[in-house]
């Protein structure tokens, strides 16, 4: 993975600007700080000043350069972790020289070459991996694929099958931490992207830290740590199965990235394991794992943070009270509540502080273009739809002519209003000359039944909107995340105890 590779120098402002300490050689002034060169005894007194000021003056310009490299708030000095606390200024004046601080890039490979890890994106949800050889073919459903035509493309290319009239094709992906995550060979339950990013996060995981994890099953999280503490940090992954920790040694090996971790074949929580094969030697070429069980066999306070997925977490907090370094940072990957509450208080019982548990949920949203209907902009037509049996009573209510002419409904009264039933076919006459002339002005208008726009409907642009919802499912429960910060006090060995 191209977060493992080397740093490639170019330069930059530092060493464009020709800082460095000029050597002056002190045999060149006498007592009272005259210049006594052999030769120069005869010079008038203008010359000795000017050589002397020119050397007062490379003087001032070496100090200002030793404080702008060596300062204590200066970056560059920070960084150099060779240097002991109790130098002198005079032992690392040899550190002020800008060539020494060229800006360190990554330099992503662009081109797949033989033996690269390639990721297969096949589908929405179907990822695979494989490694570029001259010769091989790789199977799927869409076709074959020749490694041969994936040797000398770009990553993101799209490669066609030789087979199915080059119907079927794939996409080659750069691999990244999440992708390998997606198309390993799932050997454990692994911590997904989700969960891995919050642990990075919150963990507060740096370039050159010192990191251990307990439980490295498929080596997914372990190359999230990675990139979170390369070029220059070193992860120390422990697990005790045997197979698995062969595993992941010889995937960490092949994906580039063996310079960063470390495998142990080790139990950290101390319980006993019985050797099925009679040996506790691993080799593999010319290598061994020895197994071991209990603690994390680095020496004390030597690791920046751990990570613990575990199925009994608090039996190993009280060897991770020993390991880690002051303020250093623990998480532990729990999916019941009831190893979360043990955990947790293993914590406090081992002087970890700070204690949280957090549980991440995944909602995914659907986004896509919608077309809608352009909202009617027409006026509505007036409703002439006049009821000749309903009248007003005098409180304004609503009633039938049969309710007022009924004997027994009550409600004839002078002071109800009928319609009028005379002159009812002028009123008609009039009602549906009205009703033909609206709908003349409607057609006119572009506005049919309802206000609905009719007059070039089959032209009308409908508007796009972007939305998004939720899908009907989400991902379910994976596991509860708690986070502690390690006290002051430094705890025994429980080993030695």
């Amino acid at each position: 993975m191209d977060f493992a590779k080397k740093l490639t120098h170019h330069e930059n402002v530092t060493t464009k600007s020709g800082i460095k300490i000029l050597p002056i050689k002190q045999e060149d002034y006498d007592e009272k700080g005259e210049i006594v060169k052999d030769g120069e005894q005869d010079k008038d007194s203008n010359s000795k000043k000017k050589i002397r000021l020119a050397n007062l003056l490379v003087q001032q310009a070496n100090k200002a350069a030793a404080d702008l490299f060596l300062s204590t708030g200066s970056k560059i000095c920070s960084t150099i972790k060779s240097l002991s606390d109790d130098a002198t200024i005079t032992d690392k004046n040899h550190l002020v020289d800008c060539t020494l601080y060229p800006t360190k890039l990554l330099s992503p490979s662009s081109i797949i070459e033989p033996g690269s890890l390639v990721v297969i994106f096949e589908s929405f949800d179907s990822l695979n991996f494989v490694y570029a050889t001259s010769g091989e073919v790789f199977y799927n459903r869409n076709g074959h694929f020749h490694h041969d035509d994936f040797i000398g493309k770009p990553y993101g290319c799209k490669i066609r099958s030789r087979n199915n009239r080059g119907f079927g094709f794939i996409y080659l992906l750069r691999p990244t931490p999440e992708l390998w995550a997606r198309s390993l060979n799932h050997r454990t339950q692994i911590v997904h992207e989700l969960d891995s990013a919050m642990i990075v996060f919150h963990l507060n995981l740096r370039p050159n830290m010192v990191v251990c994890e307990s439980g490295t099953g498929s080596g997914a999280m372990s190359h999230c740590i990675m990139r979170a503490i390369a070029p220059h940090g070193k992860l120390h992954t422990y697990e005790f199965n045997q197979v698995r920790a062969k595993t992941a040694r010889d995937e960490f090996q092949r994906n580039g990235v063996g310079h960063l971790v470390q495998v142990h074949w080790r139990d950290v929580c101390g319980k006993p394991v019985v050797v099925t094969n009679h040996d506790n030697v691993l080799q593999n070429d010319g290598d061994e794992m020895v197994f071991g069980s209990g603690g994390f066999d680095i020496g004390p306070s030597a690791a920046d943070a751990i990570f613990l997925d575990l199925p009994e977490p608090w039996l190993a907090i009280p060897h991770a009270a020993h390991a880690i370094k002051a303020n250093g940072s623990i998480c532990s990957y729990s999916p019941c509540v009831e190893q979360t509450q043990r955990t947790a208080q293993a914590m406090r019982d081992y002087g970890f502080h700070s204690l949280k548990t957090i549980e991440v949920r995944l909602r995914e949203h659907y986004v896509d273009d919608v077309e809608l209907d352009t909202v009617p902009t027409a006026k509505l037509p007036r409703d002439l739809n006049i009821n000749k049996a309903t009248s007003y009573d005098d409180i304004g209510r609503i009633v039938s002519i049969q309710e007022i002419n009924a004997p027994d409904s009550g409600r004839s009264s002078p002071n109800v209003t009928a319609a009028p039933e005379s002159n009812s076919d002028e009123n008609e006459c009039e009602r549906e000359q009205q009703e033909q002339s609206s709908q003349q002005d409607d057609k006119m208008n572009g506005v049919g039944h309802n206000g609905v726009t009719t007059s070039g409907s089959h032209n009308a642009k409908k508007r796009k909107m972007l939305c998004a919802r939720p899908f009907s499912t989400m991902r379910g429960h994976t596991a509860f995340l708690t986070f502690a910060t390690a006290g002051n006090k430094c705890f025994p060995d429980p080993n030695k105890e």
